[in-house]
């Protein structure tokens, strides 16, 4: 359908190398937008760009490390440069420290928050003029179910989520005028790399996650390839500022 064609149209996803930002790309790759793969790992990155242009997509690998304010500036300068533009923006990355709030270190703290949420807010502040010039825009902000719930081994993770989800209705609320909607969408429990780790320091996880998942199992990088399709094209216009759970029902589970 040509409301979800993303044709000639510039994405950058941030820790676009693997897991659910790798699944978002790769949706956006099938509708056809030209993609900008953001993360710090080279070799991982050239993987995925080969996994994207199989699909018939133009990609390039951006090096970057989103915890240097700099990096921002130069992502977006490198996707503009080299398509002409952006159009979407994914801030994907993020990490987890899980440990409880009485062990969590200062600098632990500062860099889960500065990885997951001051990332977001330094990508979206550097690709907006490209997309002010160009009257439009979508940028898709990786929320988390911690956003909506607590967990005791989580605190400086649960708080980047819940203040992406914030950041998200601010950035909503003031780009509406420019032609750009703001949007966030919550993953629930995803078999990914850094899933798998939390299976292994949480005990149990992985059977209180299918107990409580209504569609019975954990969710896989595929399934973000729908949303981040619609959030990017113009069936999505008149949403903006909306929290989306992507969880297999999990968030809604009694």
């Amino acid at each position: 359908m040509k409301l979800f064609d993303l044709t000639g149209k510039v994405a950058v996803v941030t820790g676009g190398n693997g897991g659910i930002g790798l699944g978002m790309a790769r949706g956006l790759a099938r509708a056809g937008a030209s993609v900008a793969v953001v993360g710090r790992d080279a070799e991982k990155s050239a993987r995925a760009v080969s996994e994207l242009e199989a699909l018939g997509a133009e990609v390039i690998a951006i090096e970057a490390d989103v915890t240097e304010s700099d990096a921002h500036r130069r992502m977006a300068e490198a996707a503009a440069e080299r398509f002409g533009g952006i159009d979407v923006l994914v801030n994907n990355a993020g990490i987890n420290i899980r440990k409880r709030p009485e062990a969590l270190g200062e600098d632990e703290w500062r860099t889960v928050m500065d990885t997951n949420v001051t990332s977001a807010f330094l990508a979206s502040r550097a690709c907006h003029p490209f997309m002010k010039r160009a009257g439009r825009g979508k940028i898709l902000n990786n929320g988390s179910m911690m956003s909506i719930f607590g967990a005791p081994w989580a605190p400086a993770y649960a708080a980047s989520k819940g203040a992406m989800v914030q950041l998200t209705k601010s950035l909503a609320t003031a780009w509406a005028g420019d032609g750009i909607q703001v949007n966030c969408f919550l993953p629930g429990w995803i078999d990914t790399p850094l899933t798998i780790r939390g299976r292994q320091e949480v005990e149990g996880l992985h059977e209180r996650v299918l107990a409580r998942t209504p569609a019975g199992r954990w969710g896989e990088s595929e399934d973000f390839e729908g949303i981040a399709v619609f959030l990017a094209s113009r069936a999505s216009d008149f949403v903006t500022g909306a929290v989306i759970p992507v969880d297999g029902g999990f968030s809604v589970m009694g």
